[in-house]
């Protein structure tokens, strides 16, 4: 039977519930920071940098949620609808962002994660059902962005199957997740660096085109708010009918977001410096997002109108390649040549970051459920490199689910696998707040609230507010549903059966192990593994600029 060892006193595995097997409510794998049995299993290393971090985080929230999903809710509900849900969805992202990176930067353990977080904080079957959804969602969100990769390969009209190209997207993926995590890292950086140019692009030539830049010097401006309106009515006349196409944009806008804050938690346990790349990170990526979707969605609706005929055709279709997206279609009505091959290529490279992303965060979602013996113990094997492989392997194998997309009919099924997992997104986001919320009460019971390393704003007001937003925008996500002649089956069970499946795997895991509904704040865990990372953050100290280029990008970066 395996050991570790903490203060000269045994820990021995065995049943991660049994009274005698947790320390302060802990199991011993999180114990300062590191894992037992690291000879056995081994155990991840820190390889990612700062700008390794930063670009991950965007890398995965900027996809095809972007540059082409924002084309349906453009035509359904109109211009300032789409640019309104953006921005206020940046702001839920933001708060979501300040309470995962106080919670990371305090203690950024080997096989951190939200759910370890959930388990120490609040309890383990939350924790339980928390970590299976993470990992169901960016599985599936893997295949939803191979799907989306492959379909916009199809716009060259060329002659490979499409079961080729899955299979080639597959291959790379696990092998830049497999090798050292430096590697995935350097590829991740490198891919986001790549959408990040041309969206700044795309937004220089939306301004152009606003002021008649074009070649057929049309001057833009805000037609398109005009004719054929800035909002568009929704399932119901009037201001009504208005308010329910901004909500529906809402909920839409959520799948580009979706899971993007947690990307920041999952690398911090191979962060080099977690305590000030995190923090760097988490403040510059919710700026930089609000900026880019912000401005991106704000020059959609400059271009492109709700009625745009080829617009409306690509999504009455179910279209999702590069033929559905705003950019390429302002591009081609303004005359502009080749450009929109370009933009199909990043479009291409932006879904295969997305995917790379998740992979990563789904395979280090089963490894950290694998540490706190809530998933089979075989995910915590890792190389050499420190990389959780079978883990990894597994995430790419649920993956495949994306062959679906060689039979006839398939989008239907993937449009049905991405509305699960914004709601999944959604349910996880407020698991993020409880947690918080409750860390924090025992951060204050123990005294030690203001000495945490990383101070945001406005808590815990921030963290209440949308948590309860949250909560409402999940229960009325499918609302169209229950209008006179709209329920389906289909469509019911794709708004809401994410809700009793995760309320299954919660009070099932409870009944089974018998954890307590909620630990005590007396009972909960802030100091184990707290003097590791302060050791850390001691270890690494923060780089000095040689020269004026250094200091610029040490600033970027």
């Amino acid at each position: 039977m395996a050991a570790g060892s903490k203060d000269g006193q045994i820990y021995h595995e065995r049943n991660a519930y049994d009274p005698g097997f947790e320390k302060n409510g802990v199991v011993p794998e999180t114990i300062e920071g590191h894992l037992v049995d690291a000879d056995r299993y081994g155990v991840t290393k820190r390889g990612l940098k700062s700008r390794h971090i930063q670009l991950i985080a965007l890398g995965g929230a900027i996809g095809t949620g972007l540059f082409v999903g924002s084309g349906a809710t453009l035509s359904l509900v109109g211009p300032a609808n789409l640019f309104m849900a953006f921005v206020v969805m940046s702001g839920v992202v933001w708060c979501v962002m300040n309470s995962v990176a106080e919670l990371t930067t305090y203690l950024p353990m080997p096989g951190t994660s939200i759910p370890a977080y959930v388990h120490r904080f609040f309890e383990p079957s939350l924790a339980f059902a928390a970590g299976w959804n993470y990992w169901y969602a960016y599985s599936m969100l893997i295949a939803a962005e191979i799907s989306a990769a492959v379909i916009v390969i199809d716009y060259w009209s060329n002659p490979v199957p499409t079961a080729v190209w899955i299979t080639i997207l597959l291959i790379l993926l696990i092998c830049l997740n497999i090798f050292v995590v430096s590697i995935y890292g350097e590829t991740e950086f490198w891919f986001a660096s790549i959408k990040l140019i041309t969206i700044t692009g795309l937004i220089i030539l939306g301004v152009v085109l606003f002021f008649g830049g074009g070649p057929n010097h049309d001057r833009l401006g805000f037609r398109y708010w005009q004719r054929p309106g800035a909002f568009l009515a929704y399932e119901a006349p009037g201001n009504t009918g208005k308010f329910l196409g901004f909500w529906t944009a809402l909920v839409r806008s959520g799948f580009a977001f979706i899971l993007s804050p947690e990307l920041i938690a999952i690398t911090a346990g191979e962060s080099e410096a977690p305590r000030r790349n995190i923090p760097k990170a988490s403040n510059r990526f919710v700026y930089r997002l609000a900026v880019f979707y912000g401005l991106g969605s704000l020059i959609i609706s400059v271009i492109v109108a709700a009625d745009d005929t080829k617009l409306v055709q690509a999504v009455s279709k179910g279209t999702s390649n590069a033929g559905a997206s705003p950019f390429v279609l302002g591009i081609q009505n303004a005359g502009i040549p080749v450009l929109n091959h370009i933009i199909n290529a990043v479009i291409l490279t932006s879904a295969t970051s997305a995917a790379n992303s998740f992979l990563y965060a789904a395979s280090r979602s089963l490894y950290s459920l694998a540490i706190q013996h809530q998933a089979p113990q075989v995910f915590r094997h890792c190389t050499k490199a420190g990389v959780p492989y079978v883990a990894v392997l597994f995430s790419a194998a649920l993956a495949c689910l994306v062959y679906l997309t060689v039979s006839a009919g398939s989008a239907s099924v993937f449009t049905w696998f991405l509305n699960l997992t914004t709601i999944s997104g959604f349910v996880a986001w407020i698991v993020v707040c409880m947690t918080y919320l409750r860390w924090r009460k025992a951060m204050i019971y123990n005294g030690a609230w203001e000495s945490r390393p990383h101070k945001t704003r406005g808590q815990p007001f921030t963290t209440i507010f949308t948590m309860g937003f949250l909560v409402i925008l999940t229960l009325t996500n499918g609302f169209q549903v229950f209008f006179p002649g709209n329920f389906s089956a289909a469509s019911f069970l794709a708004a809401y059966i994410t809700l009793p499946i995760f309320f299954v795997l919660y009070f099932g895991h409870k009944i089974i192990m018998r954890t307590p509904w909620v630990r005590s704040v007396g009972d909960v865990d802030i100091i184990t593994g707290k003097e590791e990372a302060d050791a850390l953050e001691e270890m690494f100290q923060a780089p000095v600029p040689r020269n004026a280029l250094e200091k610029v990008w040490f600033w970027i970066a």
